[in-house]
């Protein structure tokens, strides 16, 4: 989420503020909450093109749309940038990219209900100022130089730095939406095993909502080339964190990491202060040298450790990061899958039994073979849909044993089906709308807009 948080001006005199900082996110299982985080391609129905921020169809009247429905608006200066009522956010990306960030929830059925109440209210907006809503892990049919980039002043900071970093930061800026799941841990050593189990298992993931096949207009020879984006975005902040299943992890190691990684930004008086390319232990020491003697609040620790993009990320919580953007019914699937396999101790336990021998070397193999090659990326003697099967049969049996059921007494096993099926079928998202573009849309790609619209 791009939204501002709200300051915590407490001024940062040691690394064990820092450490404390995430170790104060630990809670009691009974406590633990899911937190579902979606992005989608806001479009113009009748040309199809990505809305800009101004005009009578633009991305600002869709925001000042949500007022109508309780939505309180956030503003940076004078300009709209997002929405928030409860403990919910509606937040712009790069390129007017819709994210909503959800309340922490109690359950799958209720972060569901709130995905499904949320895309509600987006439709009607839309369908008043002839906007679409597009569900896919990359933008289509538009370059780069079409898409407009939205107001915000950390974008342009990101925008100027991305470029010295890697080939494909303004792609992921722009062109890429995910769905992503936020999710709670007791103690240090229940942080480690699930980050390691979520690190580990994230190309599987990405595999099971691998559904970006397409770049203007045509197939780009990728399942997932969203997810093959991140491998040439920033090598800083990316990544499957080797360091996190060494002897010794801890709050404390991931402290030293973000420690160097290169900032962005600081947010002072309203505005976003370039800073880039200087380290978070730099600013501790002062030696900012565009602020110098400027020292960091936790505020600062916060909004820098939101610009680390692992595929899993830790803050206050753990977040699942690898996953495509995806259709209506899918977007409930990625918290099903993560919260079986992470919230019930048995499928965690039986998920690193799975996991804990591949070595570093195994682990990046199979992240860059996956965004081609999906299911059929080998893995020693199987497949990545071998491995995807285990997987789900895992957080199958972890929500069973949740045994958290609805109002008719269902439970939240069912919010897999979308992905079981496409494994059983050895056959990914990208991988059907492949083969609509070749037989039913005749090579044209506009169909998307509608087959894949919310």
């Amino acid at each position: 989420m791009s939204v501002p948080a709200a300051a915590d001006i407490t001024p940062i005199e040691s690394r064990d503020q820092l450490v404390a900082h995430l170790e104060s996110g630990a809670k009691p299982r009974a406590q633990w909450r899911v937190g579902t985080e979606h992005e989608k391609f806001a479009f113009d129905q009748k040309t199809l093109r990505r809305l800009p921020y101004e005009g009578p169809n633009g991305i600002r009247a869709l925001l000042e749309g949500f007022a109508r429905f309780g939505w309180a608006p956030v503003k940076e200066g004078q300009t709209l940038i997002g929405a928030t009522k409860g403990k919910g956010a509606i937040s712009l990306e790069p390129g007017g990219q819709l994210e909503l960030s959800g309340a922490p929830l109690e359950t799958i059925h209720q972060t569901c209900d709130e995905v499904h109440e949320h895309l509600r209210e987006a439709k009607t907006i839309c369908n008043e100022i002839g906007a679409g809503l597009l569900g896919l892990g990359f933008d289509p049919k538009w370059r780069r130089e079409d898409v407009p980039w939205m107001p915000k002043g950390r974008y342009k900071i990101m925008r100027d730095y991305m470029p010295k970093r890697g080939k494909l930061g303004h792609d992921m800026m722009l062109r890429t939406c995910t769905v992503q799941v936020n999710l709670d841990f007791s103690s240090e050593a229940d942080m480690v095993k699930k980050l390691r189990v979520g690190l580990a298992l994230q190309p599987v993931a990405s595999a099971l909502f691998a559904n970006s096949p397409f770049t203007e207009g045509r197939p780009n020879h990728y399942l997932s080339y969203r997810q093959h984006i991140w491998t040439d975005t920033d090598p800083d902040r990316t990544g499957l964190l080797p360091f996190a299943f060494e002897d010794g992890m801890g709050f404390e190691r991931y402290v030293d990491y973000a420690l160097d990684v290169p900032m962005y930004f600081v947010y002072r008086g309203g505005k976003y202060v370039d800073v880039a390319g200087q380290s978070f232990r730099a600013f501790m020491e002062g030696r900012l040298h565009n602020l110098a003697g400027v020292r960091p609040s936790l505020s600062d620790w916060a909004d820098h450790l939101t610009t680390l993009f692992p595929e899993a990320r830790l803050k206050k919580y753990l977040e699942m990061r690898g996953a495509d953007g995806g259709r209506w019914r899918s977007l409930c699937s990625l918290p099903a899958l993560w919260v079986g396999l992470l919230y019930d101790q048995t499928s965690l336990d039986a998920a690193w039994d799975m996991v804990k021998d591949w070595t570093a070397a195994e682990r990046d193999a199979l992240r860059h073979a996956v965004p081609k090659q999906g299911f059929k990326a080998k893995f020693r003697n199987e497949t990545v849909r071998d491995l995807a099967l285990r997987v789900l049969a895992l957080a199958r049996e972890g929500l069973k044993n949740r045994a958290r059921n609805d109002r008719i007494g269902q439970d939240e096993t069912a919010y897999l089906n979308d992905i079981q099926l496409a494994a059983e079928k050895n056959t990914t998202f990208a991988e059907e709308l492949l083969d609509a573009y070749e037989k039913r849309w005749n090579g044209n790609i506009d169909p998307i807009f509608v087959e894949r619209a919310f």
